[in-house]
């Protein structure tokens, strides 16, 4: 590409910035050793590109609209405490900014992943000192809070709570989990939204047209179809879709076309935002759940693509497949399991991307069987029963009886084997005499299990004498898991 990779490396002078002054487009520049700043163009286009207005603002409708409560705190610079809930790239670090900036407030980021409590405690002391001395307050910028663990966290409030500092916390997993409840009741939760795909688009033509902060000095032309592509993909992270964009003006040098070609290759390195162990890890395996549930297939393939992508490993998505296997299909198709089962020894031999098949077929399998949770309702039942009973004697019928004076004690006494008893049925007892009769396992009418219920029933009727003894049906020549 050669001197194409200059392009920015430079860019229009900046006008002088003040300390603090967040307004001034060197915001997000980093300092040189020296102190000074160095040009905008060597800064990243997303931090160049942050807005500097509330108007500038996009896709956040619901908390900056007009008379919507955020945008009343950043219009009225009212400041107070809050938390900012919202995916990477949503807006939390701007709203900071912005709130610091219309409050006429200093503001201090802080990072709780690379940072700890004896930062804290400098920065609150140097609030305390600016407070005192010019009266001006400081807004502490607490990205990724949630890395604090709770004791931690309890280090901001007797300062939050005296107006020593101004907390503005931003999380990507859900504060109600990961803050703690003292923190939260005296700072309010913003959730922001990921952007929306034609504030992606905004957020793009912004950047090609701004000549001081954006790619305006540089006549790039960009297809519609192309931009748009890098807005789908970028996952409603305003971030992503702008480093998508200069990887692509990059490639296509100063003056050049972002065709859907170069859009492509911009992309090829993306990754699916995915965190194994946070909320979405949750949500995705949980939507997985239930579309195998509610018998979707294409919906199925979708979020298992969405796990695999992600990076999840495919031997959790497996023992997931186990689990739905028995709890949602259980003996409607007994074959189910065992296909899970062969799914993930499948993987286990294969390893990805090979294995992977494995488990979209036993997904695909599951999602299409018939569906019943009575075996995993019965199991329950019988696990609190067995809890609450659990002093019941075995009846004496039922005890194993290995030595003769067990069996001159009674045990084994009245047991009838019945596959020797007509019909293979003996009509004895199987349960303590606190419970007999309850009823744990009830069959459902689709697949195997209307079978099974045939069968019971047959059971039933034989045990109370209202049919003649004879080998029960052994069903309508279907195999296991297809509805008659």
């Amino acid at each position: 590409m050669g001197d194409d990779l200059d392009l920015f490396g430079g860019g229009p002078a900046s006008p002088p910035a003040r300390p603090g002054d967040h307004n001034n487009p060197t915001d997000g520049d980093e300092a040189d050793r020296t102190g000074a700043r160095r040009p905008v163009g060597h800064n990243p286009l997303a931090a160049r590109m942050r807005p500097r207005s509330v108007d500038g603002l996009r896709g956040q409708d619901h908390l900056i609209g007009v008379g919507k409560p955020l945008r009343a705190m950043l219009d009225g610079g009212t400041l107070s405490s809050c938390i900012l809930w919202g995916p990477p790239g949503s807006g939390k670090t701007t709203v900071a900014r912005l709130l610091a900036e219309r409050g006429d407030a200093a503001f201090v980021s802080f990072s709780a992943v690379t940072e700890g409590v004896a930062r804290v405690r400098e920065v609150i002391a140097e609030a305390r000192t600016r407070l005192a001395g010019t009266g001006r307050r400081t807004i502490l910028f607490c990205d990724e809070i949630h890395r604090f663990n709770k004791s931690q966290q309890d280090a901001f409030l007797p300062h939050v709570e005296d107006g020593t500092i101004i907390l503005v916390g931003a999380t990507t997993e859900n504060p109600s989990f990961e803050v703690n409840r003292p923190l939260l009741s005296r700072a309010p939760v913003f959730v922001l939204e990921p952007l929306p795909e034609e504030s992606l688009l905004t957020i793009l033509h912004d950047a090609l047209s701004d000549p001081v902060r954006g790619l305006g000095g540089f006549q790039l032309e960009a297809e519609e179809d192309a931009l748009r592509i890098l807005a789908r993909s970028s996952d409603g992270d305003a971030r992503r879709a702008l480093g998508s964009l200069e990887v692509a003006a990059e490639l296509v040098g100063k003056g050049g076309r972002v065709d859907i070609e170069a859009a492509g290759e911009a992309l090829q390195h993306r990754f699916a935002i995915y965190d194994k162990s946070g909320e979405e890890h949750y949500n995705l395996i949980s939507a997985l759940h239930k579309s195998i549930r509610g018998s979707d297939p294409q919906g199925t393939l979708y979020w298992l693509a969405r796990m695999i992508r992600g990076g999840e490993d495919p031997l959790y998505i497996a023992r997931r497949l186990l689990r739905m296997a028995a709890e949602d299909i259980g003996l409607a198709d007994p074959g189910a399991l065992t296909i899970a089962v062969g799914a993930w020894q499948s993987y286990h031999f294969l390893g990805s991307p090979e294995g992977e098949l494995a488990l979209a077929q036993a997904a695909v399998y599951l999602a299409t069987a018939p569906k019943s949770n009575r075996a995993y309702v019965g199991w329950k039942s019988a696990l609190d029963t067995a809890q609450s009973t659990a002093s019941e004697p075995v009846p004496m019928h039922l005890r194993n009886a290995p030595t003769r004076p067990m069996k001159e004690w009674g045990y084994g006494e009245g047991y009838r084997y019945d596959p020797d008893e007509p019909g293979g049925l003996s009509a004895q007892d199987y349960l303590p005499g606190s419970i007999l009769g309850r009823t744990f396992y009830e069959p459902g009418s689709l697949g195997y299990e209307a079978e099974i219920a045939e069968r019971l029933e047959l059971w039933a009727r034989l045990r109370a004498g209202n049919e003649p003894a004879r080998e029960p049906d052994s069903g309508d020549g279907h195999e296991p898991g297809e509805t008659g």
